[in-house]
């Protein structure tokens, strides 16, 4: 079973990139951040036509999330249950998988803005909804996995340059200690597996020949629940498409689960 997460930066601009990398890469479950268009506007045809089903929260020009899928979901939750919060954030479904039932969670993490802004104070705290509704997920859902855009560098190897980035959004110490909460609840950061190449990012900014020079962070997760890092036999960063024409700044990320 092949997991993948994707913050596409708008699904209208890329929809063709999307399907160009799915007829390449048949993942069974491709988890997509910032959407930016409305539900009604949301390309199904295109991906039904491929042979995957999905399910979408959409909202305009900002946020969206969706899941394709290989089977379809079951069990779907749109954003975090009992936040009070009109930003489209979060998706989960249930896959069907030889070793059992698979709960599938996309989100797209706040940036934060600036540590001085109240969209910091705001990011902080949807950490915390989210860690609260994982505690009692994962007591429904033993096997778990958690993909998207955190929005957070959880190491300084993660940072091309850590010197440059201190006191800014993505690599603050509250921003981290929200991520190892997630890893305490028993989720396991995929990447960190295994052996990976030096100065392994999933996002680069459009400016400064930021990819060209390998000047990037990595902010695009694949967190798995026990019964499911155990049987992951690969997770790696296909930096194939930021170098495409118009790309993402962001570039997929890859599970594979040995679940036979």
């Amino acid at each position: 079973m092949k997991l993948a997460t994707w913050n596409i930066n708008s699904l209208k601009v890329r929809l063709p990139q999307v399907l160009d990398w799915l007829a390449a890469n048949p993942v069974d479950a491709l988890c997509l951040q910032e959407l930016k268009l409305t539900d009604d506007k949301f390309p199904l045809e295109a991906f039904t036509q491929m042979g995957y089903h999905a399910v979408w929260a959409g909202q305009k020009t900002y946020n969206g999330v969706a899941i394709l899928s290989r089977e379809p979901g079951s069990a779907m939750v749109r954003n975090i249950p009992g936040m009070d919060d009109p930003q489209q954030r979060l998706l989960a479904v249930t896959l069907p998988s030889p070793a059992g039932d698979v709960r599938v969670i996309c989100a797209y993490c706040p940036n934060g803005q600036a540590l001085d802004s109240d969209k910091y104070v705001y990011k902080l705290d949807w950490f915390r909804q989210l860690h609260g509704w994982l505690a009692e997920e994962m007591k429904s859902y033993p096997r778990l996995a958690l993909l998207g855009d955190y929005n957070v560098a959880p190491a300084d190897e993660d940072v091309h340059n850590p010197a440059k980035w201190v006191g800014q959004v993505l690599v603050s110490e509250p921003e981290r200690v929200a991520f190892r909460a997630l890893l305490e609840l028993g989720l396991t950061d995929s990447f960190r597996l295994f052996d990976q190449p030096e100065k392994s990012f999933s996002w680069w900014d459009y400016r400064m020949f930021a990819f060209r020079r390998n000047a990037g962070l990595r902010i695009d997760h694949i967190l798995l629940s026990q019964p499911l890092a155990q049987r992951c036999v690969a997770c790696v960063i296909d930096k194939e498409p930021r170098a495409n024409e118009q790309p993402s700044d962001h570039t997929p990320v890859v599970a594979t689960l040995d679940l036979a």
